[in-house]
Formats: C-alpha cells, structure tokens, sequence
C-alpha cells in the first residue's frame, strides 16, 4: 500500500479501510491492555531478579516496546464477529503469534527485526546510495547488508506466505460449504475481496501484493507505534517534573481492580478515560511533534505546477531574491519535511525545539493553518495517502503509557541521541555502530 499508485492504491485503501473501523478498533482495546499488562510483568521480573536493586535497572525500553507492539499487530483483531477476545483463542488478525514478549525466538519476529533494525539501519549510506542508482550492483556485488536482506526476505516469504495459502484455503472452504468466512481482519479482507467473482481479473490483488501489504503492516504498525512510545519516555525522562505530574493523574484514575482481573466492558470504559486525559492528550501530541517517528515523505508531481512563496527567499551569499514562485514540473520529487514542519519556530514559536506540552493549551494561529490528519501535525501525513492505521497507533501508545508510568520511573543515564534511519531511532552517543538502543534507568514507583 505504501508503494502503491493510482487506482491500485484506491482499492487496496478501500479494502483495507473497514478492518481499522472505530468498531473494530474498539474491539483490540482488552488486547492491547493485555500485552501492556504483560510487558509491565516481565519488567517487574527483570527488576526482581537477584541481586535486586531499589534503585533500578538499565532496561533498553525500545527493544521491549517494540517486542510488545510485534505482538499486538500479529494478535491484531484477536476475535471472532460477535465473540469477545477472553472468549476466543482463534487470531483473525494476521492468524500469527509472535510471542515477543516472552522470547525472541520465533523466526518471522527474527527476521523482521534483523531486516528493519540491523540491515537498514547499520548499512552503508555511501553503498545504500550506489544500489539506488545501480541496482545491478546489489545483484553482481552484493554486501552484507543486502545478503541479510534477502535472507530475511526468504524466511518472512515462506512463512507469512503459508499463512496467506492457509487463510485463502480457509475462506475458499467457508464458501464451498456455504458457511461463509466471518472474519474482518485486513488480510482476510483482501484475500475475500481478490476471490470476488464479480472482480475483473485485471482489478486482482495478487498474493505477492497481499504479502507485501503484510509486510507494510507489520512494519507501519510496529516500528512506528514502538519509537513513538520510546521518545515519549526518553523525553518524559529529561522532563522528571512533568513525568511526576502525569504519573500522578493517572494514579488517580487506576481502578482498585488489578487489570488482569477487570471484564471487558470495565476495560472499554478505563480506555475513554485514559483517551480523553487531557495533560496525556497534551504529551502525546508534543512527542509527536518534537519527534515524529517519520521525519519525512517523498511526493512525485504528477503534473507541472507552481507553488507560490509565502516569504521572501534567502539566498547563501545573504541576498534576498525576488522570487515570487518554485517552478515543479511533472516527474519531480517533492520532499514533505514533516520534522522541519513540527519545528518551525515561524509557525510553533521561539520554543518550537523545546518540549513543552502545555504549548497545546494555546497554540500560536499559524498552527491552525497546517494540514495533517492529527492535530495539525504532519507526523501521520496527510490526504488520501494519510497513515491508515492512526487509530490503531493512539490506542497502543496512549495504553502503553498509562500501564507504564503508572508503575515505573524513567530516567536517562546515558545520552541518547536520534538518527533518521528510515525512520527516527535512538541510539547511545557514540556508539551508532553498535545499534539502535535506548537505556533507560527503570525502577518501580514507591521504591
């Protein structure tokens, strides 16, 4: 879906729009809690083990988080049609469980993991640049970087593609029975909507493509959610007054009930009350600003235009030139700088670098003017190509935060710094070779 173009990119969008309903949504609610829940568990296990200490333990939260949030999109729509998720063991998400939390030891999380994290991120720029522009180089003289890629690619293929035959196996038996296929999740919505008998076969999604959109998935619904959730607890580290206030808001909302043990309609009605927390609102949406997961897009013009300058232009010998437009002729690529469209300081104030959540309770009015799909922010795009799964990527973060801090102090022992590797990860000062990691200091509240 994300390389998709024209009508291709429609149908797949209107495909997969149903699977994010609100209703749907709704429904990963107890799921989402559930893997929180267990990711606090195996914190408290790490702090526990011998020699315990009161003061806490290094714990890279962005390898853990991303762990937890592998195992929320795999289990994503954990429910059959008109059951409740504590009901039912059968996935209808991608029908696959990760077990992340737990061990890293399943195969697809394996690759997934060495393919986004190590292969792109430790690769050279220098060689990643020469294979864009000369493909046949990746093929007569390939590096590590690209041997890891395609050996990752070997192993999500074989797997995610026996899941797609065993799904479509499933659907076409549904249908030759007559007992039809209940199921909503994106992958079986695409797969039932490429066997329509009403469908032209020039209008197909092939299984290559449905492999591809679960790979976009796993990568759009993981990685993103997981680094967004990641800055917010680094900056939330640097900011141990404003972490102080917001854990004690949302202590006084935790219900005197352990989560594990509140019924699922208790769980939807803690959700709206943690969705609508105004000062978590406000700290969401400033991470989000100051470091949004993707730094930026590429746009192709698919005609010539011309955009008008709203300021004069400064010129590198300190002129000002009297330029009145940007020429764009069709086949350009238009960068969309959505981390220098956060920071403007013309449009977010003389502190637009700092992190400051309660800029949102009086925002300057050029704010009002920007696009973008969530409060006036870029960070999930914006227009028909807008990030799909927005929704999906509050519940998670919001959650994760709630469960979180309610239970851990966070604090920053070493400096951590972001590259914009694909997209915007940490790593230790220093020491990018080693890999992207973020130590944080972690220990329990009240000790």
């Amino acid at each position: 879906m994300l390389a998709a173009e024209g009508h291709v990119h429609r149908r797949q969008r209107r495909v997969a729009t149903p699977a994010f309903s609100i209703q749907n949504l709704r429904a990963l609610v107890p799921l989402v809690f559930r893997k929180g829940d267990e990711l606090r568990d195996k914190w408290f296990e790490l702090l526990d083990k011998p020699p315990a200490r009161e003061e806490g333990i290094e714990i890279d939260v962005c390898h853990w988080i991303s762990r937890a949030t592998f195992d929320v999109i795999g289990l994503a729509g954990e429910t059959l049609l008109g059951s409740c998720i504590q009901q039912s063991n059968k996935s209808i998400g991608f029908d696959y469980h990760f077990n992340a939390i737990q061990n890293e030891s399943d195969e697809l999380f394996s690759a997934y993991k060495e393919m986004f994290e190590i292969a792109i991120s430790q690769g050279s720029a220098f060689r990643m640049v020469l294979g864009l522009c000369f493909p046949i180089l990746d093929v007569l003289f390939p590096d590590e970087r690209v041997k890891t890629v395609k050996r990752c690619h070997t192993v999500i293929n074989r797997v995610a593609g026996e899941l797609i035959q065993s799904k479509k196996a499933r659907i076409i038996e549904g249908e030759k029975s007559g007992s039809g296929y209940a199921e909503k999740d994106l992958l079986s919505l695409l797969l039932r909507s490429n066997l329509a008998t009403d469908l032209p076969p020039d209008q197909r999604i092939s299984d290559e493509d449905i492999l591809h959109n679960i790979n976009t998935f796993m990568f759009a619904g993981s990685d993103t959610t997981s680094l967004a959730v990641t800055w917010t607890l680094v900056l939330l580290a640097r900011h141990p007054e404003i972490q102080t206030r917001l854990r004690a808001e949302l202590l006084n909302i935790v219900p005197s009930t352990p989560l594990s043990r509140l019924t699922i309609e208790e769980i939807e009605s803690l959700h709206i009350v943690i969705s609508n927390h105004h000062y978590l609102n406000n700290i969401v949406r400033e991470s989000l600003r100051l470091i949004p997961p993707v730094h930026s897009s590429l746009r192709i013009a698919t005609q010539d235009d011309e955009l008008p300058i709203s300021s004069p232009v400064h010129l590198r010998d300190g002129s000002i030139s009297d330029q009145k437009s940007i020429l764009i002729r069709k086949g350009d690529l238009v960068h969309v700088p959505v981390e220098a469209l956060n920071l403007d300081k013309e449009i977010w104030g003389e502190n637009a670098w700092e992190f400051d959540p309660e800029r949102w309770d009086h925002l300057p009015e050029a704010v009002e003017a920007l696009p973008g799909l969530y409060s006036n922010l870029l960070t999930f795009s914006a227009g028909p190509r807008s990030c799909i799964g927005m929704r999906f990527s509050m519940i998670e973060m919001k959650t994760f935060l709630y469960v979180l801090l309610t239970d851990f102090i966070f604090a920053e022992t070493q400096k951590i710094c972001k590259a914009n590797v694909v997209l915007t990860r940490p790593y230790i000062s220093g020491q990018f070779k080693k890999g992207s990691k973020c130590p944080l200091l972690v220990k329990k509240v009240g000790s």
